[in-house]
């Protein structure tokens, strides 16, 4: 009867670590997907940055011209 209470709670103690593990990979795996997300979004910002920024130089340019 011993052994059997202990061979249940060692069972029963390596399978709160299987869960822990798996949570913790599960959470690692969401964190990798927020952040390539997140890059994804700077490197769109930064492409809508860049184009306003050209439009802004044209339309610069094209006031300097209207001037002469």
């Amino acid at each position: 009867m011993r052994h059997l209470v202990l061979v249940i709670a060692i069972a029963t103690l390596g399978g709160c670590g299987v869960e822990t593990a798996t949570t913790a990979a599960t959470g690692a795996g969401i964190k990798k997907q927020e952040v390539e997300e997140g890059k994804r979004t700077q490197e769109r910002s930064r492409q809508k940055i860049e184009q306003m920024q050209d439009q802004m130089r044209e339309r610069a340019q094209e006031a300097a011209g209207s001037e002469r």
